[in-house]
């Protein structure tokens, strides 16, 4: 009786599914850094402050902005204050939890900046920051 040797496949690893991942991640952060970026083009002057610290990652935020005459922007949406108030209650039933970065222009009332931080607190905003410029 002859015993015959198995012949042992060689075990390979499947580049291509690895390929494919890298590039659809690649393609997911490119589109959600675009998106941050244009919600932040908006024509707002922000106020100076010498103690100013850029933040590093936006995608995570929503962006609110008030322009100099007191207009409410969701990204480059403009927004009356009920329907801003309906957007930030829905998205933190729909996404919690609520971050804001708030840009308001260095001419904006304060009285539109109480407003908001009102909103946002009802809404139910955990942590809100303001953009501003570094001196």
């Amino acid at each position: 009786m002859k015993l015959q040797k198995q012949i042992e496949d060689e075990v390979g690893f499947q580049l291509a599914p690895m390929i494919d991942m890298t590039f659809l991640l690649l393609v997911f952060f490119m589109v959600t850094t675009k998106i941050s970026k244009e919600q932040v083009k908006m024509d707002i002057k922000l106020p100076s402050a010498s103690n100013a610290v850029i933040p590093s990652n936006l995608s995570e935020r929503d962006i609110v902005s008030i322009d100099g005459q007191g207009n409410y922007f969701s990204g480059q949406t403009p927004m009356t204050k009920k329907e801003l108030t309906a957007y930030l209650k829905e998205r933190f039933k729909n996404y919690p939890p609520l971050r804001l970065y708030v840009r308001a222009d260095k001419n904006t009332p304060g009285k539109q900046i109480k407003e908001l931080m009102k909103m946002a607190s009802e809404a139910g905003a955990l942590n809100v920051i303001f953009g501003t410029y570094q001196d």
